[in-house]
């Protein structure tokens, strides 16, 4: 940014001599000469003079020398300010936020641990829940988003990051508002018989391949259809359109305006939490201790 051998030049300029010079730069009379004749080949000017009572400046070297003080000044403030908004960035912790995996989670325990964080912002980060496009979201922690909050049961996301569980949200199913089922307030497993139940495929989910092999093996009445492995807007969609079921889960009650959520008589629920980098930074991993702290006090 600042060529220090206008420092060289500087000094020069101000002890009219280059032994005098090389004194305060604790360089030799030789170095400072040609670091001179290099910066004065480097602008093709005449900088300097020699005199009988030391070195003078040419007018074209009077000219870079107010010009150079001027140059050294605005770099220190320049660097100044840019150390500063370098430290600003380093507290600041990126939260990914989506319509699956909305941030307010993460807001509700900000607020509960920020004073230990006193010099720490938040800024959100928002991101699309495409199932084709999620994985590669999840790699971006660490670098894109500090952290994420939401459901994770998938082999795939863990095997791309750390994950700390926070509590359980309860499977449920979605219909449509028209749908038989839609102004139950709760439902048995015999109220889907006959229905198409709209699940993940098996391999990803430990919780939901359970459920799966439950249903297969004690409800065969009840269809089973597979989604993508991750839900995105297009599952919720392609429920409201078909009347058919969706396994979903309490806390994506208000995603699809045209649907409706109902409870079951089971005890089936799925972990969410913190995901965090493999590589997370100290601090992250201060606040992910704190967010433990407060999740082990309400369990």
């Amino acid at each position: 940014m600042y060529n220090p051998v206008l420092d060289t030049f500087i000094t020069v300029a101000e002890c009219g001599s280059f032994t005098k010079a090389s004194e305060l730069l604790y360089i030799s009379p030789t170095a400072v000469m040609k670091q001179m004749n290099t910066l004065e080949a480097h602008l093709d000017l005449k900088l300097t003079e020699r005199t009988p009572t030391g070195v003078k400046l040419t007018a074209a070297g009077e000219i870079i020398y107010r010009d150079a003080k001027f140059m050294k000044d605005y770099s220190k403030k320049s660097l100044a300010e840019a150390k500063a908004a370098e430290h600003s960035y380093d507290t600041t912790f990126c939260v990914g936020t989506s319509l699956l995996n909305p941030a307010k989670p993460f807001m509700d325990i900000w607020y509960r641990v920020n004073k230990k964080f006193p010099d720490y912002k938040l800024h959100l980060v928002p991101f699309e829940d495409d199932h084709d496009g999620i994985l590669s979201e999840i790699k971006k922690l660490g670098e894109k988003f500090d952290f994420l909050i939401g459901v994770c049961d998938s082999k795939a996301w863990l095997s791309l990051c750390n994950f700390m569980p926070l509590g359980r949200y309860k499977k449920m199913i979605a219909v449509s508002r028209e749908h038989r089922l839609a102004l139950k307030s709760s439902i048995g497993l015999e109220d889907l018989y006959g229905e198409t139940l709209m699940m993940v495929k098996r391999g990803d989910s430990g919780v939901n391949d359970f459920i799966r092999n439950d249903l297969e093996k004690n409800h065969p009445q009840i269809h089973i259809e597979d989604t993508p492995q991750f839900y995105d807007l297009s599952v919720f969609n392609r429920c409201a359109e078909t009347g058919n079921v969706l396994l979903t889960i309490e806390c994506w009650q208000e995603v699809h305006p045209g649907l409706v959520s109902i409870p079951v008589n089971w005890d089936y629920s799925i972990p969410y939490g913190l995901l965090y980098s493999l590589n997370a930074p100290d601090d992250v991993k201060r606040f992910v201790d704190e967010a433990a702290k407060l999740a082990g006090k309400e369990m």
